[in-house]
C-alpha cells in the first residue's frame, strides 16, 4: 500500500502534521521525518514488530544498529546512567544538532527495559547511539510520544541519503506508512557519529560536524559572571587563565588547544565595552593583559554551553537561577563560602588591587580542586 505523503509546506497547521505521524507512531506504522541532515525513518521503541518493518523496509543487516531518536540533552542519564562529564558536555552543547553520541549501554539505563528484539536492534554490543535532532517537526512529535523513536536514514540500505522528500517517496513509497515532505534538508549529509566513553571521543564517522569543531565543543569552560563585565569578572577570567595554565604547563594562548576554555560575562552588560581603566593597570603590572577585553551580556548561548559557572554575588547567582534553573546544578558562587566579592566600580586602584586579592585567593583553591584528569577531553 503507498505511504500517505504530506506536504508540510502546504499544510494549514504544521501541528496537525506532527499530530499524524504521533498517531502514525502509535499505530505501529514507520514514518519518514524531514530533519536538519537527511531524512530519517523512524518507529517506537516501544513497538518490536514496528522494529522488525523498520529493518525490513530498509534492507539493513541485523548487525547495523539503529539510533534512539530522544526528545534531549536532559534525558541522557536515563539511557547513559554513568555518563562522564563530557558526554554531558557534547549532549547539551550538540543537542538539537547533527551529532549522534555512542555511549555505553550501562545497567540501569531505559533500554534494558525494551523488549529483547528492540534491545538487540538498537544496542547489540553494549552501547546505543543517541540523537536529537534539530527540526521542529520531530521535537515536537517527541512530546507527545511515551518513548523514544529507532531512527535511521530514510533510504535503502546502502543506497544514497535522501535530502529532499521525493527521493523517500521514490525509496520507500511503498514500504512506510507516512512520509513528511518538508523539500529539501538544510545540510544536505549525515549527523557525524562520535563515540564517546569516559573523557574520551573518537569520530567513527564525520558528517556535518568536523573533528575541528568537535575538539572545540569538547573543551571544559568556565564562566565567571559579575554585572557589567568590566571589572571583576573580567579580571576573574585572566587570573583563572594564568593558574589552570599553571597547573598544566602550558601558556595562556594555548589553553583552547589543551581544551580549556575561560569566558566571562555581565547579567546588565552592554556589548563592547573595555575593561576598568584600574583593572587593565593592575593586572599588566602582572604581566596579564585586559586591554582586548570586550564586554557582552550573559546569554541563553553561554548558559548552556558553560560546564561551571562562578558568580561574583549570591545575587547574579539568584538571577541566573531564576532566568535559567536548568544551570542550578553549574552555577555557585565565586566565593566557597558564599561571601559577595563586593564591587570595585568607582574606587581606587587599592580597591580595585583588594578585589583581585580575594578573586585570586578564591580562583587559587578552586584550580587545586578542580580534577582536570577527569575533567578535559583525551
Amino acid at each position: 500500500m503507498p505511504a500517505t505523503v504530506i506536504d508540510v509546506k502546504a499544510a494549514d497547521d504544521r501541528r496537525d502534521v506532527v499530530h499524524r505521524a504521533v498517531q502514525a507512531l502509535a499505530e505501529g506504522q514507520l514514518v519518514a521525518f524531514p530533519t536538519e541532515t537527511v531524512y530519517g525513518l523512524a518507529a517506537s521503541a516501544l513497538n518490536p514488530q514496528a522494529i522488525h518493518d523498520l529493518r525490513h523496509a530498509k534492507g539493513r543487516p541485523e548487525t547495523n544498529p539503529f539510533s534512539l531518536c530522544v526528545s534531549g540533552a536532559d534525558t541522557l542519564w536515563d539511557y547513559v546512567p554513568n555518563a562522564s562529564p563530557l558526554m554531558c558536555r557534547l549532549a547539551r552543547r550538540c543537542w538539537p544538532g547533527p551529532v549522534t553520541l555512542v555511549m555505553p549501554c550501562d545497567e540501569g539505563s531505559v533500554v534494558s527495559q525494551f523488549a529483547p528484539d528492540v534491545q538487540q536492534a538498537v544496542s547489540p554490543s553494549g552501547l546505543v547511539g543517541l540523537r536529537v535532532p534539530a527540526h521542529d517537526l520531530i521535537a515536537q512529535a517527541m512530546h507527545f510520544l511515551p518513548g523514544p523513536l529507532a531512527l535511521t536514514s530514510a533510504n535503502l540500505s546502502g543506497q544514497p541519503d535522501a535530502i529532499h522528500g521525493k527521493e523517500v517517496v521514490e525509496a520507500l513509497g511503498d514500504r512506510v506508512g507516512l512520509i513528511l515532505d518538508d523539500g529539501k534538508c538544510r545540510y544536505g549529509q549525515p549527523s557525524s557519529v562520535v563515540k564517546v566513553e569516559g573523557n574520551h571521543f573518537q569520530m567513527l564517522r564525520q558528517g556535518v560536524v568536523s573533528e575541528s569543531v568537535l575538539n572545540h565543543l569538547s573543551s571544559y569552560f568556565v564562566l565567571f559572571v559579575c554585572t557589567g563585565n568590566t571589572c571583576r569578572s573580567p579580571m576573574a577570567e585572566v587570573v583563572m587563565q594564568k593558574h589552570l595554565a599553571d597547573k598544566i604547563g602550558t601558556t595562556i594562548d594555548q589553553l583552547d588547544q589543551k581544551g580549556i576554555l575561560v569566558a566571562s560575562a555581565g547579567i546588565a552588560a552592554y556589548p563592547g565595552g573595555r575593561a576598568a581603566p584600574e583593572a587593565i593597570h593592575i593586572l599588566g603590572a602582572r604581566s596579564l593583559d585586559l586591554n582586548g577585553h570586550a564586554s557582552q551580556p550573559l546569554s541563553d548561548r553561554l548558559v548552556e554551553q558553560a560546564d561551571l559557572i562562578l558568580t561574583m554575588t549570591a545575587g547574579h547567582r539568584d538571577a541566573i537561577l531564576a532566568r535559567w534553573p536548568e544551570a542550578r546544578d553549574r552555577i555557585q558562587t565565586l566565593s566557597s563560602d558564599g561571601r559577595d566579592i563586593a564591587d570595585p566600580i568607582g574606587g581606587s586602584e587599592d580597591v580595585y588591587r583588594q578585589c583581585l586579592e580575594q578573586i585570586e585567593s578564591e580562583i587559587k583553591q578552586r584550580v587545586k580542586d578542580l580534577d582536570l584528569d577527569n575533567l578535559l577531553p583525551s
